[in-house]
């Protein structure tokens, strides 16, 4: 295959996982939603894209037994596909181990794979390309050496007899394809990221780089009797016969599919104390820490794509694609490893590598693969589409893929940074001895009401994500200038975070005649507007006066009550009047974790619990954990959302519990906390657009962690 002279493509694909754990199965198809979706089709069209991984998977078309099947699934989709003028590349076991009637370890999985192949090409046979088996090594390793998915073995014996089966598989698939579309090419993928250490674990090293090749080694038909794992397989129980047929290099794929992750590449060392204990193995006889290569520093030169790449070109001369490009992580990292995969095929192109295509993966998003898929915790990355709404909303990820679909670039003012795989912040190392903040020449967001504390809190989490800011005190001067200052730091957009600390306010003195300034919030979007950038501000839920009987929608009209919420109200008119393309934000009770040198007194005040405070009516409402918060309106701003969005976490609960849940959490602190009584107000949030942070569950575990880890107050009096 000659690239030369073609444009690098970018291709798609949908996680599509159906992954048997223990006696259930996941579906990623069904837990994104796509299951359900025709649309989505029409959305990926829309980007540009004209390959797409896609699956026609063994497990959904022939659940229950090998002869009672239902294509009609997959009749719709393929045939919507074709209409669209979307190449598929069909994919017929993806990380799953069969139906229930086979396993990994069945020796007659390959000839029932193949079965199942040849019904495809016989019903479609306008499809060209096929993976008939994703990732055989990383399965194997997964269900036979690590026991995450079925059969849940853990040896090597188990682990080496589940490649050789999905290998043959493989070979026999394509033998049954190409009897009826002979000119069908095998797209085979597999992740091969390598392994580095300290000179005492150099062996184990060396022993997983070689392992990590078996897959391709296999299909290419390179192990032979002289290659130096053919006896370790014949010792393990492989069949000589099955690596008879494999050596005869039928399996060669046409292309190879590097998938690559920033955890891919690993890094060994004896060292234990120097890791965290959560990153500590084996082999048995060393007891070793194995961390992501990225974050040691010795290893930037020698990992990342454009190594893998070329290393993979090197061994086996057949054409490449980068067939998965995701990171579960926030949209500005996601874009960044977005653009160092793309920049990096295209890098090694120009040295005649070739490497035909980069492939966005996860389009929908992936659900729990933080745990490989074995906690069903409902943990949502989005992709290029988030799902968490009626309809799949674009991020910025699916802005930059339709930029690269059409012109091959993208950009984008977080690119400024480099990636935290990039950053001296993500080094093993005492804390504190780095510092997480963008380069000086990076184009920087302005932060108004940076010297609040919310503000100081939403700062600390952008400068974690790598994002350069410049803070601005809420002084009542703030809005001078502020057009001419936008322009002479080259800000690209600007938070007002004024309103997260007149929120706090409103909640520890009720009653008290607090108000937004309506004008200022005028100002500042009217300078923006000037400006040309995106404006983010901060409203309450206060502009509803809980008389819904229900949580309020973005699209409920305002009915605020009390001066707060009436010139909360009006602010927001006021963003609207001069800032068309402003994001409106609107909270819940906005808490953080308690500051180290805050007393559990200041903690409770701020949500109008303290001693002396005259007691809220009792009211539902919703919560909004400010890390949660900042990480959602950062995404937003990336992605260029506009208009009213409720961020709060999911799951509302009565103030009174709050409190005293809140007042537990506080050691050597019980304030008087009134007995509870049945809300009659409901000031609770939701949304139309998604509810896209955390649980509320999820946020109260991780603040109360974060509680009772400061100092009790006993403790803090003695050292007053």
């Amino acid at each position: 295959m000659d690239v030369t002279g073609t444009p690098l493509e970018l291709w798609g694909g949908f996680e599509c996982t159906v992954a048997r754990i223990g006696d259930r199965f996941r579906d990623q198809m069904r837990e994104t939603g796509h299951r359900w979706r025709m649309a989505d089709l029409d959305a990926v069209a829309r980007l540009g894209l004209r390959t797409l991984r896609y699956p026609v998977l063994w497990e959904t078309v022939a659940p229950h037994a090998p002869d009672v099947r239902d294509w009609s699934w997959h009749d719709a989709r393929l045939a919507h596909l074709r209409r669209l003028g979307i190449d598929p590349i069909a994919g017929l076991l993806h990380h799953g181990s069969g139906p229930r009637y086979t396993n990994l370890l069945d020796p007659a999985l390959p000839a029932s794979l193949a079965d199942h192949a040849g019904r495809v090409a016989a019903r479609y046979p306008w499809l060209t390309r096929f993976t008939p088996v994703n990732e055989p090594l990383t399965t194997a390793r997964f269900s036979g050496l690590y026991g995450h998915w079925y059969p849940h073995a853990r040896s090597e014996s188990a682990f080496l007899r589940m490649v050789v089966i999905q290998c043959k598989a493989t070979v026999l698939a394509m033998r049954a394809i190409r009897r009826i579309t002979p000119g069908a090419r095998l797209i085979q993928t597999e992740d091969i990221g390598r392994t580095f250490s300290t000179p005492a674990l150099a062996a184990q090293a060396d022993y997983e780089n070689a392992r990590r090749w078996l897959s391709l080694d296999l299909l290419c038909g390179r192990i032979g009797p002289d290659h130096p794992w053919h006896r370790r397989l014949i010792e393990n129980g492989v069949a000589a016969e099955d690596l008879a047929l494999l050596g005869g290099g039928e399996g060669t794929p046409d292309i190879i599919g590097v998938n690559h992750y920033l955890t891919s590449e690993r890094y060994l060392d004896g060292g234990l104390n120097a890791y965290p204990e959560t990153l500590r193995g084996g082999n048995g006889l060393q007891p070793y820490a194995d961390v992501e290569a990225v974050r040691v520093l010795h290893c930037a030169e020698v990992t990342g794509p454009a190594a893998r790449l070329t290393e993979t070109w090197e061994r086996y001369g057949r054409p490449l694609a980068v067939t998965e490009v995701h990171h579960g992580c926030s949209r500005d990292e996601q874009l960044r490893w977005l653009a160092e995969v793309w920049d990096a095929a295209v890098a090694v192109r120009a040295e005649g590598v070739p490497v035909a295509a980069v492939t966005l993966w996860s389009l929908l998003g992936a659900v729990d693969w933080n745990s490989l898929l074995v906690d069903r915790a409902g943990t949502y990355e989005p992709g290029a589409f988030d799902i968490r709404a009626a309809a799949p909303r674009e991020t910025a990820l699916a802005k930059a893929a339709r930029a690269l679909a059409t012109t091959g670039r993208f950009s984008h003012p977080v690119l400024d940074t480099p990636g935290w795989w990039r950053r001296a912040s993500r080094l093993y190392a005492p804390p504190g001895s780095h510092t997480a903040t963008g380069p000086d020449e990076a184009r920087p967001i302005l932060v108004l009401g940076a010297d609040g504390a919310l503000g100081r809190g939403l700062i600390r989490i952008g400068a974690d994500r790598g994002l350069r800011q410049v803070g601005v005190a809420a002084d009542g001067s703030d809005t001078d200038g502020l057009a001419e200052r936008i322009a002479a730091c080259r800000a690209w957009a600007v938070i007002d975070a004024s309103g997260l600390d007149s929120g706090m306010a409103v909640r520890r003195y009720p009653g008290a005649t607090l108000r937004v300034d309506a004008g200022r919030a005028g100002r500042v979007a009217a300078a923006c507007a000037r400006a040309g950038v995106p404006l983010v501000a901060f409203s309450s839920a206060h502009v509803f006066d809980g008389s819904l009987g229900r949580p309020a929608w973005e699209t409920d009209p305002v009915r605020p009550d009390g001066r707060y919420g009436f010139s909360a109200a009006e602010a927001e008119a006021q963003i609207r009047v001069h800032h068309s393309h402003a994001l409106i934000v609107r909270t819940g009770l906005v808490f953080d974790a308690p500051d180290p040198d805050a007393r559990p007194e200041h903690v409770l005040g701020a949500l109008g619990a303290a001693p002396g405070l005259a007691p809220h009516a009792p009211e539902t409402l919703s919560l909004s954990y400010l890390p949660d918060l900042a990480h959602a309106a950062l995404d937003l701003l990336v992605d260029g959302e506009a208009g009213p969005w409720h961020l709060v976490n999911r799951g509302a609960m009565t103030r009174d519990d709050f409190v005293a849940e809140v007042a537990r959490a506080l050691r050597g602190y019980t304030p008087s906390v009134a007995a509870p009584r049945p809300p009659i107000l409901n000031r609770a949030l939701t949304s139309t657009r998604g509810l896209i942070m955390p649980t509320r569950a999820s946020a109260l575990q991780r603040f109360l962690v974060a509680a009772r880890a400061a100092p009790p107050l006993a403790t803090r009096q003695a050292a007053e």
